[in-house]
């Protein structure tokens, strides 16, 4: 009698041990982070919000952004995320490209700033109102590996010009770069804090591109000016690719028109000064957000620059609309007047 009781009170035991376990494992697995970053669909939002002016706006134009984890998911999230079709892993290194996420953060603050300057500017450019926009210069945030500037260039400094040439905008700079050969001597003049400052170094094949260059990441510092006056604030959200969108409603705005007619129309895109839509990352996310918002109509960039045409943001869009089985058309847009076109044409 005494053994079956003692045997019953192991028994259990071990029973409550193998609970604590696992139990115990499960905590492990919840709090124990990973190298990797979850990226998923985020939100489509309307893009009115986040403007103001005198003018009524008809707020029919959505944003959509992709969420990130903002530390590296713990074991048990990374292994959940293999279940839902639109998380991605990313490495801490493919994520941050060695910058801490302070840097990182912003740099994408720097990137939205451009984004909202260029839009604002080519708004009022298109709509025929009085607008300026003043260059500054371009901010380093990164410097590559196999630059000769690795030492020398500091993140934050500012790059005026070259070789005694001053830039008036990123493109022109890039393009003046590109003209030179490889193993090319270069010296560049730099803003950092407010004294001018020049380093010599060689022209390099820029990570990415393997096009000439310095090697650094870059983002443009621009300020404009527009009469009547219009300000973009999106507040907590970063990165470059609501362009396209933050334009067409600061349009609508200058124009006083109502574009969409009450029709959902989300898309995604950087926009340049000349009206250029460019390639951005996380399509894929972002029309499975603007599906969930209801959109009718996505636009996307067939912007190829980097990429096989098989992969430009417009044909993973069309893709990943057929895989979800949504009505929401995607449209093609290689510059603001895409947009814009089609909306005049169908609304």
């Amino acid at each position: 009698m005494n053994n079956k009781k003692n045997n019953q009170s192991k028994k259990h035991l071990r029973n409550w041990l193998l609970a604590l376990i696992a139990l115990v494992l499960l905590v492990v697995l919840a709090v124990w982070p990973t190298d990797y970053y979850i990226e998923y669909p985020g939100e489509a939002m309307p893009v009115g919000q986040f403007i103001k002016s005198s003018n009524k706006r008809p707020n029919n134009f959505y944003l959509v952004t992709v969420s990130v984890t903002s530390r590296p998911a713990p074991v048990l999230q990374y292994l959940w995320s293999f279940t839902r079709p639109y998380d991605e892993r990313v490495s801490s290194k493919e994520l941050l490209g060695g910058q801490t996420s302070a840097q990182y953060n912003e740099l994408q603050n720097w990137y939205m700033e451009t984004s909202q300057q260029n839009a604002i500017y080519y708004a009022a450019k298109k709509a025929g109102k009085q607008h300026s926009l003043k260059y500054l210069g371009v901010y380093v945030m990164e410097v590559q590996k196999n630059s000769s500037f690795k030492n020398k260039l500091q993140i934050g400094d500012t790059v005026l010009g070259a070789n005694g040439h001053r830039f008036r905008s990123t493109e022109e700079m890039m393009n003046y770069l590109r003209k030179q050969k490889i193993g090319a001597r270069v010296t560049i003049s730099v803003l950092r804090g407010k004294q001018e400052k020049h380093f010599t170094g060689k022209i390099v094949k820029v990570k990415g591109t393997n096009k000439p260059g310095i090697g650094i990441q870059l983002v443009e510092h621009v300020v404009v000016k527009t009469k009547p006056k219009l300000k973009i604030n999106a507040g907590e959200i970063g990165g470059p690719s609501a362009g396209l969108m933050f334009t067409l409603e600061s349009y609508e705005v200058f124009t006083k028109q109502n574009l969409s007619k009450g029709h959902k129309i989300a898309g995604t895109g950087t926009i340049s000064p000349t009206g250029k839509v460019g390639i951005i990352g996380g399509v894929d996310k972002k029309v499975v957000a603007a599906n969930r918002e209801g959109a009718e109509v996505f636009f996307a960039p067939t912007d190829s620059t980097s990429v096989k045409k098989s992969e430009t943001n417009y044909a993973v869009a069309k893709r990943t609309a057929k895989k979800i089985h949504t009505k929401m058309k995607i449209v093609p847009v290689s510059t603001f007047d895409d947009a814009l076109n089609y909306l005049k044409t169908h609304y």
